[in-house]
């Protein structure tokens, strides 16, 4: 699980259960006790445990007190907290449905075999208003084998999300997985989310059958990147590094011919909306763009490209990653001070846009990149590791050495590969 932002506040312990505790009409303008009870993530002790359940149990029903009951539970269940389970039962029957969704998310996280708690969670499938697939995620991952049949009614849901986990959580149950091509099937749908919470089904499915179709599906490298390796590691060694190889590289490579755009132009636009386009939440309409600019704009795009980048894409880290690809694919040497910048930007949020630096600096074959390239071998993320030995690659360099002991398994295979392939 991805926990890189939970520390963007900065507040002790001392200070976020402080804050918590304190009543709403006497806090100060500056002050957030829903920041509090997020930033408790970052504290596994009782006392912050106990500050989160006190919380939860203040039943003002201000929005306020109401947006912070919630965060307090989903901040239990990210702490995995046996100890609340009794408390966060409780509110399943609260009348805040979003209360009741995080309620049940957090009962999953925490896990349990109690009989009545998990019938209480089965039972929200008859409630009208409740999001539906969190509460048939939640009984698939805790095997509550008696749903079965409740969650099977939900299998043709006009939802494409609640279908997608509850045709998964039958096939889990039931061990047969003759269905699961209507869930690959999903990585297809106009709807972001549904291809992104589909690539999800698949992995708690240990569906590794559809590694090929993830790395095709147009969404963003990172649920692409986490779906292959999850599955790679459920099967374990039932399934070999040479067999998901070229996709995870694809991925990385993250190239829009690499994938199966389910969004289409009916005439190119100009390249101003192109421009705008990168901008998109819907990453299939980001790889729509760039693929247009690629193939109809590739002499005027550079200077449009440095233009937004300077207004808005430094800021904007979905941008950001696609403005540092597009320079390496369009070979445009001038870009190189700004593509180092990238490589090196430690920013949680602009994570993405590290491997894609390092890809696109392999692209414009400086061998200035070299030893900045190395660097990269030497930080604790791995798709970054991963993409700086291909670029090194590209640009003759035996960075594998490097990392031929590397902790992370995908590191040290690639370093490997490339290790037999020159011997």
């Amino acid at each position: 699980m991805d926990k890189r932002f939970f520390k963007l506040f900065n507040l002790t312990e001392d200070q976020a259960i402080a804050l918590l505790d304190t009543p709403q009409d006497q806090l100060s303008e500056d002050d957030s006790r829903y920041i509090a009870a997020s930033h408790l993530v970052n504290f596994p002790t009782e006392r912050s445990i106990q500050a989160l359940m006190r919380a939860v149990q203040q039943t003002d029903p201000a929005l306020d007190n109401r947006i912070v009951r919630r965060k307090s539970v989903e901040t239990l269940g990210w702490l995995e907290a046996p100890q609340a389970l009794p408390l966060i039962h409780t509110c399943l029957a609260d009348e805040d449905c979003y209360m009741v969704e995080n309620a049940v998310w957090a009962i999953g996280e925490i896990g349990t075999d109690d009989p009545d708690i998990l019938e209480d969670v089965a039972k929200l499938l008859d409630k009208p208003g409740q999001t539906h697939r969190v509460i048939i995620h939640t009984l698939a991952k805790l095997g509550y084998k008696p749903s079965l049949e409740r969650i099977r009614n939900f299998t043709e849901s006009t939802d494409p999300t609640t279908a997608s986990a509850a045709i998964t959580a039958v096939c889990r149950f039931t061990q047969d997985y003759s269905e699961m091509g209507k869930v690959v099937a999903m990585l297809q749908h106009p709807n972001v989310l549904a291809r992104r919470l589909s690539i999800q089904d698949l992995i708690d499915a240990h569906y590794d059958a559809a590694i090929p179709q993830i790395a095709r599906c147009p969404v963003s490298l990172v649920f692409r990147l986490r779906g292959i390796r999850l599955l790679a590691e459920a099967a374990g060694e039932a399934i070999a590094f040479e067999t998901i190889q070229p996709d995870l590289e694809r991925v990385l490579y993250d190239h829009p011919k690499d994938l199966d755009l389910v969004h289409r132009y009916e005439q190119p636009p100009a390249l101003p909306a192109l421009i705008r386009g990168l901008y998109e939440t819907d990453f299939g309409r980001c790889y729509l763009a760039v693929q247009t600019i690629l193939e109809n704009y590739a002499e005027e795009a550079p200077e449009a490209l440095f233009a937004t980048y300077a207004e808005e894409a430094v800021y904007d880290y979905g941008a950001h990653f696609h403005v540092v690809k597009l320079f390496g694919w369009l070979k445009h040497a001038p870009a190189y001070d700004l593509l180092i910048e990238a490589l090196h930007n430690t920013q949680p949020q602009f994570q993405k846009s590290r491997a894609g630096a390092a890809i696109a600096l392999g692209e414009l074959g400086d061998q200035r990149a070299i030893p900045e390239l190395k660097a990269c071998l030497e930080t604790k993320i791995w798709d970054l590791k991963y993409a700086a030995l291909m670029s090194l690659e590209k640009l003759g360099d035996r960075g594998y050495e490097q990392v031929i002991d590397d902790p992370d398994w995908l590191v040290r295979a690639k370093a490997k590969s490339q290790q037999r392939q020159l011997a």
